[in-house]
């Protein structure tokens, strides 16, 4: 980030702050409930709740993707093509409200958790295609010379090397994943941003739930962001 652009946000923070304070939105007494074990309780359930959407999410949509990258197929890429241009939401409303009149009514859970994954799906297959490019194609010929398969090579000679060198880039796709968990809202599933929409009508702190909501978001996405980053460097300095 340049000089100019801390200046800036710096100043709208401030800015912020000042408005928030002429208004009493800083009293203590306003953030006092957020020091109370409690309320940090109910917030950490829905924390977990995103946790657990997101591992499901993740887990499957790696699996799936690893898949639609390795397939040549015409539907594979077709698959990969139209979900990367299909809005999530949309996905979403469809498992919500279409399947439902067709007897596919899933559980919250997986009304949220199988439309991130079809459309992380997507993403994931261009991160391992991108990642098996990056090896060495001198690397699957030797391990066809061994006298392995095309499938025995990509298995035990291309992929351990290609997710090797995808790992930064897979790190920062689960930002963007765990972000995407705050969608449960719209099937009421009671992860982090629903816990706290529940909580802001039960104490009337509008904007102090959802800064603390915006805060551990932000503490939780710079942490993976600068673990990218790290596993990022450390790979460039194990292949120097």
């Amino acid at each position: 980030m340049s000089l100019v652009s801390v200046v800036v946000v710096a100043l709208l923070v401030l800015l912020a702050l000042r408005r928030f304070g002429d208004s009493g939105q800083l009293d203590f007494a306003k953030w006092r409930p957020f020091l109370t074990w409690p309320v940090w309780r109910f917030l950490l359930t829905g924390a977990w709740a995103t946790v657990l959407a997101a591992f499901a999410t993740g887990v499957i949509a790696a699996v799936f993707g690893l898949l639609l990258a390795v397939s040549k197929g015409f539907l594979a890429r077709w698959y990969v093509e139209i979900m990367r241009t299909v809005p999530v939401l949309l996905i979403i409303y469809v498992m919500l409200f279409v399947l439902p009149s067709y007897g596919l009514d899933l559980p919250l859970f997986w009304k949220l958790v199988v439309p991130l994954a079809l459309s992380h799906a997507a993403l994931f297959a261009g991160i391992f295609r991108a990642g098996v490019a990056s090896v060495d194609p001198g690397q699957r010929e030797a391990g066809l010379s061994l006298g392995l398969t095309e499938r025995g090579t990509l298995r035990f000679v291309v992929l351990p090397q290609a997710i090797r060198n995808m790992l930064p880039s897979l790190v920062s796709q689960t930002v963007g994943l765990l972000k995407d968990t705050a969608l449960g809202f719209v099937v009421s599933y009671t992860e982090l941003l629903y816990t706290g929409r529940v909580l802001a009508n039960y104490n009337h702190l509008l904007i102090q739930t959802y800064l603390v909501i915006a805060l551990v978001y932000l503490v939780v996405n710079l942490a993976l962001s600068s673990f990218s980053r790290h596993l990022e460097a450390s790979l460039a300095r194990t292949a120097r």
